[in-house]
């Protein structure tokens, strides 16, 4: 009989533990869920406290330049690839030029360069807005001032500039323009995979990579290049007119330092920002006008998107895509 007890209060004893196991890990497990919701919701407020920081801080920045009564020279900078809602977006460099050049306090107008080139039709744009600009404000002159590079639509967006100040090791030119691409049609032939492509308009696949080279596509393409080099080539032209070397090399799409570019008309002197905005416009103080492309609202939609999928891990990534400098 004692021993049927014994094993009936064990038996006890090991359903009080595992109820008793159980109900901590409930209780432990309900305890990491809510520090984890408030942990979460600390993150949303520190994101939303970083980003109303820079909010009104870039509010500020520009308040304070546009109320700016100091007479200054206005520096816009173009740096990397010059493409829509890219480094260099035509509609942002544009609204700076035109800030600038509205200001009462601004003496004149620097470019500072540093970039490879990117898209024509965005470097048309910014060159297009520079002439008209200079037009109608002639008092008020820009010039542009090449740091490492500007190649390609950089240099499109430079010879607008009533004149291009270089260091003598940049990288200045390139005047072509580029389309490349592969082909594998000769691949999936090895391999016996057989190219099922199916299309409503005998060019909608045009020098596609795994069809074979169409000659009479590859001829047009060409002259579509050929057209948009001539758009660029006129563009110089008409801005550097009588200072640009007849040598046809300028306009073969090669590339010069800064020391050749000024012989052969591409550029006209060596300088530096602090150099000309103290010896050409005589103003060494220098406001940054500047639109950014905006971090804010991009970051925006993505913590808008993770909200909604109430994913910190997600909203944490986020973050890290946009480093602060």
């Amino acid at each position: 009989m004692k021993t049927d007890n014994k094993e009936f209060e064990n038996t006890n004893n090991w359903e009080r533990d595992v109820l008793s196991q159980v109900l901590k890990n409930y209780l432990s497990e309900r305890r990491s869920a809510r520090n984890w919701s408030v942990f979460k919701w600390m993150v949303i407020s520190i994101l939303f406290i970083f980003l109303s920081i820079m909010f009104f801080g870039q509010l500020s920045r520009i308040s304070s330049t546009t109320s700016n009564l100091e007479p200054h020279t206005a520096m816009i900078s173009i740096a990397g690839t010059i493409q829509a809602d890219g480094d260099v977006d035509a509609h942002l460099v544009n609204e700076s030029i035109k800030n600038a050049y509205n200001s009462p306090n601004s003496v004149g107008i620097i470019l500072r360069i540093n970039s490879p080139g990117g898209s024509p039709v965005q470097s048309a744009l910014i060159y297009d807005e520079i002439i008209r600009l200079r037009k109608a404000m002639p008092n008020k002159l820009l010039v542009a001032v090449v740091e490492d590079i500007a190649a390609s639509g950089a240099y499109y967006i430079a010879s607008a500039a009533e004149k291009i100040y270089v260091n003598q090791s940049s990288i200045v030119g390139s005047i072509g323009v580029l389309f490349n691409g592969f082909g594998f049609s000769d691949l999936l032939k090895k391999y016996g995979i057989e190219r099922r492509l199916l299309t409503a308009g005998d060019n909608k696949a045009m020098l596609d990579p795994f069809s074979e080279l169409n000659l009479e596509q590859k001829a047009e393409t060409q002259k579509m290049l050929d057209e948009i080099h001539g758009h660029f080539i006129k563009a110089v032209s008409d801005e550097r007119g009588d200072r640009l070397s007849k040598d046809p090399i300028v306009f073969s799409g090669m590339i010069f330092t800064g020391a050749k570019s000024i012989e052969l008309g591409l550029s006209d002197e060596l300088g530096s920002v602090n150099s000309v905005a103290k010896s050409f416009f005589e103003v060494e103080n220098i406001v940054d006008y500047t639109v950014p492309s905006s971090l804010i609202e991009k970051f925006s939609e993505q913590l808008k998107s993770n909200l909604t999928k109430n994913s910190l891990s997600t909203l944490l990534d986020s973050l890290a895509q946009y480093p602060i400098h």
